[in-house]
């Protein structure tokens, strides 16, 4: 199945949710105006913005977000979702965008005096937090009366997120990271942590494997993810037992032992703490709503 949902949050400010689960490409179109500054968070699988009749694409990766903005032309949607793919987009004024910063628009480039009539494009990587917020949109199981305020809510969180380069203003920049070399060594950290995160290895261990200082691993880590190792690690084995659950083919048991968790009170625990409820109330709750 697939689904495409388009809700008004505010006057100029419009969230736009994909959810491809079939098997098949779904294109999306939709005529966008040149005064809306354009936000695309790939949640998972992948997808493809076709431009000027296929003359041009772009693609939007897993984990990736993009922001597209041109003042000179319009910039219509067409969008080709692939197979098992969830996209979330937002669609913002300028003129509203400019509100939500006030005085701080120095520090969002696009916004500076030079740049207002000019064209600006930008990835950025999705990081936990973003992860968490996405993911609590494409869930939203409340009160349908509240839907709105709800994900106006979750969309002034996300685009602060996004905008957020940097939670600790006293913190210094991590140099290293302009070295290859030691980008490419902290995501293999984060594929191995992913790979055995039921056993997963120490900082100190993890820092070996890879060839770099537990220092640089921690801070390099957070620059490139948002997070720290262990907040990253949690926010991951949560969502991954969220799926299995989801899936219908585990009971809490055995979804807590896959993810590490060697008794059921200490996973259904941190589940609470991810979730705000417990695996058997979020499955109860899920089914209610389906």
């Amino acid at each position: 199945m697939s689904s495409f949902e388009e809700i008004k949050i505010d006057d100029d400010f419009t969230l736009l949710r994909f959810q491809n689960d079939s098997e098949n490409t779904e294109t999306l179109e939709k005529q966008v105006g040149s005064g809306l500054i354009q936000f695309h968070f790939n949640v998972k699988g992948k997808g493809k913005f076709i431009f000027n009749n296929n003359s041009y694409t772009l693609d939007l990766n897993e984990e990736k977000a993009l922001l597209l903005y041109n003042p000179q032309k319009e910039l219509p949607l067409h969008l080709e979702v692939a197979p098992k793919s969830w996209i979330i987009s937002i669609l913002i004024s300028i003129k509203k965008f400019h509100t939500l910063f006030s005085s701080d628009t120095e520090m969002i480039p696009f916004l500076s005096k030079d740049n207002l009539e000019k064209k600006y494009y930008t990835e950025e990587s999705i990081s936990p937090s973003m992860a968490i917020v996405l993911n609590q949109i494409f869930h939203y199981n409340q009160n349908s009366s509240i839907k709105t305020l709800y994900l106006k809510g979750k969309s002034y969180e996300l685009l602060s997120l996004f905008f957020n380069t940097n939670e600790d203003p006293n913190a210094e920049h991590c140099p290293f990271l302009s070295d290859e070399e030691n980008v490419l060594k902290i995501k293999k950290a984060k594929e191995i942590i992913i790979k055995n995160m039921a056993e997963p290895p120490g900082l100190q261990e993890l820092a070996d494997e890879v060839g770099i200082s537990m220092k640089k691993l921690k801070a390099g880590f957070k620059e490139i993810y948002g997070d720290t190792v262990f907040n990253f690690l949690f926010d991951y084995k949560m969502e991954f037992a969220r799926k299995l659950l989801e899936s219908g083919s585990y009971n809490v048991n055995e979804v807590g032992l896959k993810i590490g968790y060697s008794t059921s009170s200490h996973f259904i625990a941190a589940f609470k703490k991810k979730f705000g409820t417990t695996p058997k109330k979020y499955l109860l709750n899920l089914n209610v709503n389906l």
